[in-house]
């Protein structure tokens, strides 16, 4: 069980960092504890500068961590995950990509990411709960590798329906049910259902 306290939403963004019209953003403006993990200086790929940055806010945090991950966030999280010691209470894991099929422009390359640090994702268990949203019509990963995905880590799947990539290219924009998912999260970590937004 995890102590009753409001936790601190820390949203990690995919590679094109802080995007004021994504759904991540418009989240973090409606919760009241939430920090964005910034940009990579220079080159956002290199993904040990990108886990240094996730270690870095989380460890700055007095309040249980609940990770808010979307696109190449998910797999950042995953990385991570294996390497810290700092303690997080679960994590949203939202349309991870496939980084072994190659992506249109502007994605990169998978040389490129292969050049960035980014090797196979790790498959192992996750340390805390977690639930993996999936989407039926995602062009960078299909539903099949997702579950994959979700088994590995031992998180809970949970079908997004038609999202696209969740992203604004695919009208997202707002997406009301994650604050939905934070609390289906919440009761998986043992804590209270509530999730405490600026409205509320």
């Amino acid at each position: 069980m995890v102590a009753q306290q409001t936790p601190t939403y820390v949203i990690v963004p995919g590679l094109r960092g802080h995007v004021e019209d994504h759904w991540q953003t418009i989240l973090a403006g409606q919760l009241q504890n939430s920090v964005i993990v910034p940009q990579v200086e220079g080159d956002p790929i290199q993904l040990d500068a990108r886990l240094a940055l996730l270690e870095s806010v989380v460890a700055a945090q007095e309040a249980p961590v609940i990770l808010v991950a979307h696109s190449a966030g998910v797999p950042t999280t995953v990385f991570w995950a294996a390497q810290t010691k700092l303690p997080v209470a679960g994590a949203l894991l939202a349309t991870p990509p496939d980084l072994t099929q190659e992506m249109h422009a502007p994605h990169p390359t998978l040389e490129q990411l292969s050049d960035a640090g980014w090797g196979p994702v790790p498959m192992d268990t996750l340390p805390w709960p977690s639930i993996v949203v999936s989407s039926t019509n995602d062009p960078l990963a299909s539903t099949e590798t997702v579950a994959e995905y979700a088994q590995s880590w031992g998180s809970t799947l949970v079908e997004g329906g038609e999202v696209g990539h969740l992203n604004p290219a695919s009208g997202y924009g707002p997406w009301p049910r994650a604050v939905e998912l934070l609390a289906q999260l919440q009761t998986l970590i043992g804590m209270d259902a509530t999730v405490q937004t600026k409205d509320a």
